[in-house]
């Protein structure tokens, strides 16, 4: 049975559609991230799974059981905050058992419950302080107890992370995964950083202006992308319009671009009268001379070191195509204005639709 399911679900304010017919659904001890630029509905999206908003149509189940209808309090579900959500005049032990203390449960399995979660987040030196006395971390933890100590079996999460510094924000999230393996609750997580959703989820929904555009693994969504809004938003994407030129076989295509003609693979290009290919900047192949077959010479615009790579930005030495961006070991440096000869392998070059 799945944990969550969203079936054919649309929500307006106004003239807004800000959720527009959305289905998918998830299994019990998965890791769900909806991911989408600001403004795509994720969050209204999560909303509605925890019962603060209910839909204009469409139904939402939790374990098999329709709550479209049913309160937030009354749901399988535990909201973690952005903002936390900390009372501050509440110790950190208080704010824990919170929502445990409002449901009635008995004292003896609130303090059991505490001390497991406490522990669990490296929090039991910390339960007698305020919020106000503890770092950004600390505080998301507490917020993460007091989740876990619900023991609900969805926990939905509204971009907790992004309050906390680069370094920081990269520790507390392996930290949110080896909880939530280990207590095998599910979880629905929104963000808009990209890098985030691949990090962290067995599968990645990807919205749009209120609709989903994919959903698949973090793999899929990366090397696969469906369209050339996925392409752009999902990384770093070369991408062109393109025209396809020549069939050379049933899955090898010779397509015309702004950068040249080069050789593309795929089962089933999208039939459509304006396509796109695109290719990831690590997938060139630095190259001593040009060979044959998508093999480019560019001169180097601009070179920034990364410690473990470099970022060239590239012009091809006719001038007439855009800049495009390719990918180096970080031992490798390049000055500007340097030639660079690289080849991109026919299987990294993918077909996009057009964006929807």
């Amino acid at each position: 049975m799945n944990a969550l399911t969203i079936d054919h679900v649309s929500l307006s304010f106004d003239d807004f559609r800000a959720v527009d017919d959305v289905s998918f659904s998830v299994k019990t001890g998965e890791f769900i991230t909806l991911l989408g630029p600001s403004g795509c509905g994720k969050t209204t999206l999560l909303k509605l799974i925890g019962g603060f908003y209910q839909p204009d149509s469409g139904k939402i189940l939790i374990d098999g059981s329709d709550v479209t209808k049913v309160p937030p309090e009354r749901r399988d579900t535990t909201m973690c905050f952005q903002s936390y959500a900390l009372f501050p005049h509440l110790t950190v032990a208080e704010n824990i058992v919170f929502g445990l203390k409002q449901k009635k449960i008995r004292k003896d399995v609130r303090d059991e419950r505490l001390r497991e979660v406490a522990r669990q987040v490296a929090l039991e030196t910390q339960l007698s302080k305020l919020p106000s006395m503890l770092s950004g971390g600390q505080q998301q933890r507490v917020a993460l107890a007091r989740a876990m100590a619900m023991r609900s079996g969805i926990i939905l999460f509204d971009e907790p992370l992004s309050n906390l510094d680069a370094k920081l924000r990269d520790q507390v999230r392996f930290e949110m995964l080896q909880l939530q393996k280990s207590h095998g609750f599910t979880a629905i997580y929104v963000t808009h950083d990209q890098s985030e959703a691949l990090a962290m989820s067995d599968t990645i929904i990807v919205l749009n202006r209120g609709r989903i555009e994919q959903i698949g693994t973090p793999d899929e969504i990366y090397k696969k992308p469906k369209n050339r809004f996925i392409a752009d938003f999902i990384g770093t994407a070369n991408i062109f319009e393109a025209r396809i030129a020549e069939k050379i076989d049933g899955r090898r295509y010779i397509v015309e671009t702004s950068m040249g003609r080069f050789a593309a693979e795929s089962e089933n290009p999208p039939q459509s009268d304006k396509l796109f290919v695109c290719w990831r900047p690590e997938d060139a192949v630095l190259t001593n001379t040009p060979r044959g077959e998508n093999d480019f010479v560019s001169h180097v615009e601009v070179s920034v070191y990364q410690g473990n790579k470099t970022d060239l930005l590239v012009r091809m030495p006719e001038g007439h195509a855009p800049t495009f961006r390719i990918q180096t070991a970080g031992t490798v440096r390049h000055a500007d204005g340097a030639r660079v000869s690289f080849h991109i392998p026919a299987g990294c070059v993918k077909f996009l639709e057009a964006t929807s």
